[in-house]
Formats: structure tokens, sequence, C-alpha cells
């Protein structure tokens, strides 16, 4: 039986306040007079009403107009119906200005989380503010990871002078030359990913691209596989892939698909295809091995390129592959369908299977299949109402996807107006408005901070017995006294943020911005450090906090980033010229000569 989360939950619901009426006793009318008055006033209003819906129907005849924009408020649209016949977009409904005082706030924010680590670790891959020092990630010294993450962000809030001082450590200190073992994804979507975006923001300063090739070939011995797939790990100074120690053989499908951005980008600017092709080569594997779900199993075989029978999900090990295949299409300008199709076919698979409502509430959320052999050697899959705080980057996404692929007009306005957008358009939309509010509902802590992990409640998981059960969603194992699972945690984590950026550029609707700016308060009462940076909190629905001494390099380079886009006018890295990759590094969108090679 699970055990129940730590407090009650709300179910999903916005509250509603009502007024209370001001009682007099009334005079009380005798019978005959009380029936008499409610014949009068029955045939009037029946009069008033013929009168009402013949002129209205006289009316929206030759207005059509008025009922599709009645029926598109209803639905969450705005702006105009024209008989479901696709008219010229206005591509800005609203303004997105700048909120100069609230993006000031998250500019102070990163500077005490900057400064600190400067101050204290200067260099070193990791940063640790109660003790207030560094650390590496392996014991052949750092590759950057904290100040190459944050570069870029330093570069988009004009932060000139501590972006000058990283650069000079980059020029003068920076060496890749480690003889140890390094993630090949997160050193990717970390460092490379950040060099080749300084690299564009700065206007093309070449000391940018030449580290950026200098990881990239010390990344690419992971792609010298019988497969083509890369291993998990890469020894950067003797050249040598890595394979997983945890899981021998295997390599995990976000892992392996969450390369192709930074790839394919370096070969634009170097002229260099052994980059793309090596990263095309995984995507071509991953089509080729399609299950018959459409949904990726988050293992495959690193010898022979296929899926293993392992758990589906859209948190670890799976989430950024369903983010790249969209991003993929956007940052070649829409040119390569091929993973249009993919994104399609994945998103057509998700809402057949993953999607869920909960059992109270009805909040969306997205649920894991967890693989079973029965005694015949056949595979079940048993459905799992787990959500990790990574999906909650696909509620943006789908919006972001549904003004892509679902739209019928380029460009789509803002916010869509419905006839813009095809049947499976308006499902991502609608999917994704929901997935955020979601989010949002899990942020319903004694921290308003959101947990690692949470479950949602079904109708077999026997806790309606159990008093004060929570009625939606709760944090596995997370009892009153008992010490916080890894579940209970809220670790700086940025996916809800970069949802709320993505919703709010695509509608312009303040209520994005009221969660970020909600979100940031939390951040900034709990987990901030006096004496400098920001700390894991260990239990988001305990207060006064505890904290766990690690300030992830992400809150630089996401969590503070996606804050200062929610807060910043349309026009500062707009989504119509940049993808970000997963760690929030942007990229431009561009025009390749470099074409994909299969379909």
């Amino acid at each position: 039986m699970p055990e129940p989360g730590l407090r009650k939950r709300k179910k999903g619901q916005d509250p509603k306040t009502s007024a209370k009426a001001e009682h007099r006793k009334p005079v009380a009318p005798s019978d005959d007079q009380e029936d008499f008055d409610s014949v009068a006033i029955q045939k009037v209003l029946k009069y008033v009403s013929l009168f009402l819906v013949c002129g209205f129907g006289l009316y929206a005849s030759q207005n059509p107009s008025v009922v599709t924009d009645l029926l598109g408020s209803w639905i969450g649209f705005s702006e105009h119906w024209d008989g479901g016949v696709p008219r010229t977009p206005v591509e800005t409904v609203v303004e997105l200005d700048t909120d100069t005082w609230k993006r000031g706030a998250i500019v102070t924010a990163f500077k005490h989380a900057w400064s600190a680590y400067e101050r204290d670790a200067m260099g070193d891959d990791e940063y640790h503010p109660i003790s207030q020092q560094g650390s590496n990630l392996s014991m052949a010294g750092g590759i950057g990871y904290t100040v190459i993450d944050a570069m870029d962000t330093m570069q988009i809030m004009g932060l000139h002078q501590e972006y000058e001082r990283a650069r000079h450590w980059v020029a003068t200190k920076l060496s890749f030359d480690r003889d140890d073992t390094f993630s090949t994804f997160e050193t990717t979507i970390r460092v490379l990913g950040g060099l080749l975006s300084s690299y564009h923001l700065s206007g093309g300063d070449s000391l940018f691209l030449e580290k950026a090739v200098d990881i990239a070939d010390r990344l690419l011995p992971a792609f010298d596989t019988v497969s083509g797939l890369p291993r998990a790990s890469v020894n950067l100074a003797r050249g040598q892939g890595i394979q997983n120690s945890d899981f021998p053989g295997l390599v995990s499908v976000a892992e392996v698909a969450t390369l192709q951005l930074e790839m394919r980008y370096l070969s634009y600017l170097t002229e260099n295809t052994v980059y793309w092709e090596k990263a095309e080569r995984v995507m071509h594997l991953i089509k080729r091995s399609r299950l018959a779900h459409g949904l990726a199993s988050v293992f495959m075989s690193e010898e022979e390129g296929v899926y293993i029978t392992s758990a589906i999900s859209l948190g670890s090990r799976g989430d950024s592959y369903y983010e790249y295949l969209l991003k993929q299409y956007l940052q070649t300008n829409r040119k390569e369908d091929v993973y249009k199709d993919m994104y399609d076919d994945a998103m057509e698979s998700i809402h057949n299977f993953l999607i869920q409502k909960s059992k109270t509430g009805r909040m969306i959320y997205t649920s894991e299949l967890i693989p079973e052999r029965l005694p015949s050697e056949e595979i079940q899959w048993r459905q799992t109402p787990k959500q990790d705080h990574l999906v909650c980057f696909l509620g943006g996404s789908l919006m972001l996807g549904a003004t892509r692929t679902g739209a019928l007009v380029d460009p789509v306005s803002i916010p869509p107006r419905p006839e813009e957008l095809s049947e499976k358009g308006h499902r991502d939309w609608k999917t994704g408005g929901e997935l955020i509010k979601t989010c949002m509902n899990t942020h319903d802590t004694a921290t308003g901070l959101s947990p690692e992990t949470v479950h949602f409640r079904i109708a077999s998981d026997g806790m309606d017995s159990i008093p004060g059960a929570p009625e939606d969603w709760y944090i596995k194992g997370a009892q009153p006294g008992a010490f916080p699972p890894y579940d209970a945690r809220y670790m700086l984590r940025p996916e809800t943020i970069e949802s709320l950026f993505i919703a709010y550029r695509l509608t312009g609707d303040p209520i994005y911005r009221e969660y970020g700016w909600k979100i940031f308060r939390s951040i900034e009462t709990h987990n901030r450090i006096e004496t400098g940076g920001y700390a894991t909190v260990v239990n988001v629905d305990e207060v006064p906090v505890r904290h766990e001494d690690k300030m992830e390099t992400f809150m630089l380079s996401e969590t503070l980033k996606y804050l200062y886009l929610l807060f910043s006018n349309g026009d500062v890295l707009p989504l119509d010229k940049y993808v970000f990759n997963t760690e929030a590094h942007p990229l431009p969108i561009f025009d390749s000569v470099i074409k994909t090679g299969f379909s």
C-alpha cells in the first residue's frame, strides 16, 4: 500500500470567493398574491426570452463571428473564428512588455549566486554554498561546468564585468585534457552547448568556437561502437568511450538523443559534417527501432542499436528525447520533416497511452509504463501514476509544438486564434496548458516549491480508508517525523519555469508571470543562503527547511535565465529565431546545407 503524503492536497481547482449577502427579514405575502406574482413573472420572462432569442438570432445571422467569438473564448482561445476558414493572422495581439523591476530582482539573485561561486570556487565544476567551497567531477580536475554553463546567462542579462572575468578564465585556465571519465550527455549539453551559445551571443568570438571544437573532438570517440550509439561516458584525455558501470551494455534514450542540436550547429559553423553524421546516426537507429506503441523505452542496447524491454517514462532517462524531436525540427527552420513526423508520432502515443486525469481534481498528468513478464513469458505493461518534476518541460513544449507542427497558418497569432490550429494542434495546446496547471498544483506545499517526484491517487491504491489521505497527489514515502525521501526535495529545477516562459511568449497571459514570480519568491525564501548562493531543499513540505549543501549548475544556466526571459519583452531571444538546448543554452535557427540522410 502506498504511504500517504505529508498533508492533504487541494483538488487542483482555483479558489473562489463568495460574497456574504445582507439578510433582511421579509414580509410574507399571502398565498393568492404569491401565486399571481409567480405566474405573471413567468409570462413576462417567457416573452422577454423569446424576444431576446429572436433578436440575437437575427443579429447573429448577419454577424456570425459573434457566435464563434463566444465559442473561442469558451475553449480558451482569443480573437475570432471566420466560420473555420483561416485568415491572414495578426502576429501579435498582446504586447509582451518587460517587467523591469521583477527582472532586476532576478538579476540580483543571479549575482548573489555567481559572486559567491566566483569568490569561493572559481573554475570548479560545482559549488557548495553552505560550506563555501567547490568540487570537481573528477580527480583529474574540472572542465568548467559552472563557468561555461553560466556565461550566456551573463551575456543575456548584460552583466559585462562578470562575463569578461569568466571569459578570461576560459581563455587562460580552461583545459579539457583530463584523464578521467566524464558524462557524454552532460558534457555535451552543458559545456559544448554553453560554448556554442556564448560564441553566437558574442558575435563570433573565436575563443568559444575553438574550445567547442576541442571538447567535441574529445567526445567523438564515445560514438565508436558497433551500432553507432554513443557510450555513456568518455575519457577526455585518452579519447576512449566508457560503458555505463551501472547498466553495462545499455544507454538511455534521453542521453543518446539529446546531443543533436549541439552537434548539428557545430557542423554548420565548422563545415565539418562528422559531428552531425555521428549524431544523425542515432536518430536513424531510433526511428528504425520504433516500438509498436510509438513510445521510447528508456534503455537501448549499445551493441545492437535497438530498444530493450524497460520502463517508458517522460521523466528521467526519457524526457529530453521527446524535447529534442520538436527542437530538431525547429532548429532546421522546419525543413526536415522527418523530425516533425517523429515528434507528431510520439505526441500521438503519449496521448494514447500516458496522459491520465487525477482522481478528484481531474488534473492532467503523465504516467509511466513498467514492463512485467508473465509466466507465459509475455510482457504486460503496468501503468504507474508517477510524474517527475522533469516532465514539467512538456507543457510548454506541447504548446510550442501546437503552434509549429499543429498550425494551419504561419505565423500563428499571439495568442493563437482557434482557426489557426489543426485538430491535433488544439489537442496539444489544451493538454500543454493543463499540464502546466498540474505542475503548478504540485507547488501546493509548505514552501511553495515542487518536489522532485509526485504520485497521483488512483482507485486501486487502497488509500481511501486512511484518514486525511491526499485527494489528488502525494509524495510517496513522506511521513511526518520520518527522514524525507529523495522525492521530497527541490534542487532548483527549471522545468516548470521553462514551460511558463514558453506559455507566456505564446499567449501573453499574465497568469504565467504570476506563477513564475510566486516560484521565484519561494526560492528566495527557502533556497537562498545568506552568505551567497542557493541550496537544495531536502523536504518541500517542511518549514523551517533543511538544506543539502549543493547548488546545481542549472540554477545559473536555466532556472534564473528562464525567469529573466519570462519577465523580458518578446524581442529578447524570440522563439521564432532560437531554440534552447536542454540546458537552456540558446542556439540560432538556421537553414542548414547539411541535410538529414534518412526519412
